[in-house]
């Protein structure tokens, strides 16, 4: 749900920016890697030592390049196959740094090997999500379902959760237990969406067999 109204939102926001860009000679792929790179560096820089106020605002400004990149394809006019995989597969590093940053931290200072594996399993579990998804188009099924938590969800949870979190190192108390709930959120809503998708993709797959097999009979 927020992938659809917050993705149309602040595309229109982010248009003017993206125009600019295009005028200064920049190319979308060149926005895709230097917004990936500035949330994996804030991700992996910031979090694992608790910083987790500041290394949100550094990844929340790159994170804006998801949508800026293909604002400025679709200006150029030039969708590709080969930016669509590019951004695909490099929001794949971007969620594996923020989520990979936070393990980190509980796996060290934060002490906490419960959060930690909390943490490894949101990484792996949203990787797998957008596996689905992926694997069934490849096969040809249609997998008509988006499920309770997609990147968008898990994004937002996660990084309003930090950025709330660390205000704790500003003197405001009680917030620090905000981001072991939102990972604990994430993580649930997860299994939830991969579930939703295997089901449908199992579904799909019967009835698109029974289909062939009725044409041939």
């Amino acid at each position: 749900m927020l992938n659809k109204y917050a993705r149309a939102f602040f595309t229109r926001v982010l248009t003017p920016f993206a125009a600019l860009l295009i005028r200064l000679g920049v190319s979308p792929d060149a926005v895709t890697l230097v917004g990936t790179g500035g949330v994996v560096a804030g991700a992996l820089i910031f979090y694992p030592q608790g910083e987790f106020f500041w290394g949100t605002v550094v990844i929340t400004l790159f994170v804006f390049s998801d949508l800026v990149d293909g604002n400025m394809a679709r200006q150029l006019g030039r969708s590709s196959r080969w930016g669509a995989f590019l951004d695909s597969t490099l929001d794949r590093v971007a969620d594996s740094a923020i989520f990979g940053g936070l393990a980190l931290w509980y796996a060290g200072r934060g002490d906490s090997l419960a959060l930690c594996a909390i943490a490894i399993f949101c990484l792996a579990s949203g990787q797998v999500v957008s596996y689905t998804k992926a694997r069934g188009e490849a096969i040809g099924l249609p997998v008509d379902v988006n499920g309770l938590v997609e990147r968008a969800e898990r994004l937002v949870i996660s990084l309003v959760a930090c950025g709330l979190s660390g205000l704790h190192k500003f003197g405001v108390p009680g917030v620090e237990v905000l981001l072991p709930i939102a990972l604990w959120v994430v993580a649930i809503g997860s299994a939830v969406t991969l579930g939703q998708r295997v089901v449908t993709v199992r579904r799909e797959s019967a009835e698109a067999d029974a289909i062939a097999q009725g044409g041939n009979g």
